[in-house]
């Protein structure tokens, strides 16, 4: 039987991270996309960014992209899946601020996050359920698919879009036409959230790798032992699982660079991802 794992407060922690994104932004497939070039100009590395609750617009993921594009050389895009509704930053910073702020927070302070954040996140998770969130993420893969020059694919997913990183690792689906759509080459997943367990990862058929935190609230200790069963019997597909110590929820793309213990998670993370994918997208 699968068992979900939701989203709290954690989700929506973090900070944001200065620095000026360098890509640029097209339509492909009909969605807004970021869009971040390597030197080269080839695509036959392409990475999509499936984004969190925060959106496209995030300067951290574009800076992640922008990134992988120049250190990597991998073509990135981060589409607008959420179509403009993405939660604004205002709720990243007034909800749930960074954790070293969060243990100054006073009783009523806390009771008022503990109220606001389900009000927020749950309408905003039934407007972008499962039904209505994977045809756009599998119409938007297509579309790369049939870019000139495109050859293979990964995409790179981070707490809410973690999870359909990994259902894109499930490989091409079938839509209500009977047309093949989605799958990509190889995921990459960041803390991701919303995940069942064991189904989720049951069924993935592609080189995937997962960068979890030691403290992530959304995925315990307990959680990440029966993703690894899950995964172990999956002899004949790559994957790994790298645990980060002291790491908590949204550490890969909102860490806090004041501390250095963070960073370092984060620039690891990083490294991870782009390792991943040149092993299995060249």
């Amino acid at each position: 039987m699968s068992t979900g794992v939701g989203i709290s407060s954690c989700c929506v922690s973090g900070n944001i991270h200065s620095g000026t994104p360098t890509g640029r932004v097209e339509t492909i497939g009909g969605i807004q996309t970021y869009v971040a070039e390597p030197e080269s100009g080839s695509k036959a590395k392409s990475v999509i960014f499936i984004v969190d609750i925060f959106g496209w617009e995030l300067p951290n993921v574009r800076l992640l992209a922008d990134q992988y594009a120049k250190t990597g050389g991998f073509y990135c895009y981060i589409p607008d899946v959420h179509d403009g509704d993405s939660l604004p930053l205002s709720f990243l910073q007034n909800v749930e601020p960074p954790l070293k702020d969060k243990e100054q927070l006073t009783l009523v302070d806390k009771a008022k996050n503990a109220a606001i954040v389900p009000a927020t996140l749950g309408p905003w998770l039934v407007t972008h359920r499962e039904g209505v969130s994977r045809p756009k993420i599998d119409a938007f893969v297509n579309a790369v698919r049939m870019l000139p020059g495109t050859n293979k694919i990964g995409a790179i997913g981070f707490c809410w879009g973690g999870r359909y990183a990994i259902l894109q690792a499930h490989g091409q689906s079938k839509d209500e036409n009977g047309s093949s759509v989605g799958g990509v080459d190889a995921a990459y997943a960041c803390h991701p959230s919303l995940v069942a367990i064991p189904g989720d990862f049951d069924l993935v058929t592609k080189p995937l790798s997962l960068a979890l935190g030691t403290k992530d609230s959304l995925l315990d200790i307990d959680s990440i032992g029966k993703i690894q069963d899950a995964l172990a019997k999956k002899t004949d597909v790559p994957h790994e699982i790298r645990l980060y110590e002291d790491q908590v929820h949204g550490f890969a793309l909102r860490g806090d660079f004041s501390s250095e213990k963070d960073k370092k998670s984060q620039d690891e993370a990083a490294q991870q991802g782009m390792e991943w994918f040149e092993k299995y997208l060249s």
